[in-house]
């Protein structure tokens, strides 16, 4: 499905941008300033984790200066997915109906927000999606491609679910979606985080809306992903896949002693 003209705030209600941040002084400036420029009723919390080189202290002077910008330090890098699920709570406690991921170092085009939010009246989640069609990805070598294609081909295959991005992080969900997959009591981090909150809202039947996106390659700082991460989130996608699997059989084992 694609994008649209952005819903009304009636439709809405208050949106939140979360965006985490990791030494990212260079970028945090410029992020900030093209989401309040592309969609200006939305609200923006930069969840910082003790950055060394002074990103928290720059976030507070973008604060100071917007009050449509917001801060939330943390005392130390605890990891992506605890940023977002810090996040979901802050909006959540303050009223907000609407919480978008959204990295920081330009990767996920706020100009491309809009396409997002227009698909929330009739939608519980939306995923903007690097691998449907009309999405792409800049600047990323043939490897990392396939890599990122391959294990979102994958996930499907082991997961059972129909989204062919589920590893991407830029996304919207409605505050009672995140509530009703019981979004604190998950423990997962970087892909396995994506994969982890996807996986939920199709279990639990919740309307998931894929969006083609454009997604660049970060220009300023250093990337956090890693050979690791990776390799921990396929191996977690293996065995919740044989956990659910064999979920499945005991079912259908319990039905079959049922009604013989």
């Amino acid at each position: 499905m694609t994008g649209g003209q952005p819903a009304t705030d009636a439709e809405l209600g208050r949106v939140l941008v979360v965006i985490p941040t990791y030494n990212e002084a260079e970028n945090l400036p410029l992020i900030t300033a093209r989401v309040r420029a592309a969609v200006p009723a939305v609200e923006i919390l930069v969840v910082d984790d003790a950055s060394p080189d002074g990103t928290g202290e720059l976030a507070d002077q973008l604060a100071a200066e917007d009050d449509q910008i917001h801060v939330l330090h943390r005392a130390g890098k605890q990891g992506l997915g605890a940023a977002y699920l810090a996040g979901f709570s802050w909006a959540t406690d303050r009223g907000f109906d609407v919480v978008v991921e959204m990295d920081a170092d330009g990767s996920h085009a706020p100009e491309q927000l809009s396409a997002l939010l227009a698909q929330l009246p009739t939608a519980d989640v939306v995923l903007g999606s690097r691998w449907v069609p009309g999405g792409e990805v800049v600047n990323w070598p043939l490897q990392r491609k396939l890599l990122s294609r391959g294990g979102n081909i994958y996930t499907r295959l082991a997961l059972g679910m129909p989204i062919k991005d589920a590893t991407g992080g830029y996304r919207a969900y409605r505050i009672p979606a995140l509530e009703k997959i019981n979004v604190d009591s998950v423990a997962s981090q970087g892909y396995c985080f994506q994969v982890d909150l996807a996986w939920r809202a199709h279990r639990h039947g919740l309307r998931v809306v894929e969006v083609p996106i454009t997604f660049t390659e970060r220009e300023r700082g250093a990337s956090k992903m890693s050979p690791a991460i990776v390799r921990e989130a396929l191996w977690r996608v293996t065995v919740w896949g044989f956990q659910a699997r064999r979920q499945a059989l005991r079912r259908a084992l319990g039905r079959g002693r049922r009604f013989p």
